[in-house]
């Protein structure tokens, strides 16, 4: 049997083992999720005793992301929004090349700080430009839609 793996998914891909347990943990939440009140588990502790336990709407809906991008074999990074991220984790973040990052950050349109030679971002400021980028381009693309529709 192989050995128990402990090292975090930023590092390394889930294997078979972990996918199928991802896979049933999140078809067990799913059956209990109710759209406003979250989900309710019941689970067992060592000692028989039975504990329930209601996840939020946002605490379910997060374990569950987590739990598909384990079950379809993804890893993942977890970044809390007060972190300090290097170019190079922003631009990854981003989808982006780093020279193209360094670009909107010297443009201010994300606010960073430099320490000597190198620039730090706040998650919570990436967050925030990559949700004005994605609310850009799903207007941009609504436009178009409504464009290519008059032109039939």
């Amino acid at each position: 049997m192989a050995a128990i793996r402990k090292d975090a998914f930023a590092e390394r891909l889930p294997d078979e083992v972990e996918i199928r347990n991802a896979e049933q943990l999140r078809a067990i939440i799913a059956s209990q999720l109710k759209s406003d009140e979250g989900a309710r588990l019941s689970l067992a502790q060592p000692t028989g005793e039975i504990e329930t336990i209601t996840l939020s709407p946002a605490l379910a809906a997060s374990f569950m992301e987590v739990l598909r991008l384990v079950s379809t074999g993804r890893g993942f990074r977890m970044i809390p929004v007060d972190a300090e991220l290097t170019t190079q984790e922003a631009a990854d973040c981003l989808n982006v090349s780093r020279p193209y990052l360094i670009k909107l950050l010297e443009s201010g349109a994300i606010p960073h700080v430099k320490t000597g030679r190198h620039r730090k971002v706040r998650a919570s400021e990436l967050f925030a430009y990559k949700q004005r980028r994605d609310e850009t381009r799903s207007a941009a693309l609504s436009e178009l839609a409504v464009l290519d529709a008059d032109l039939l």
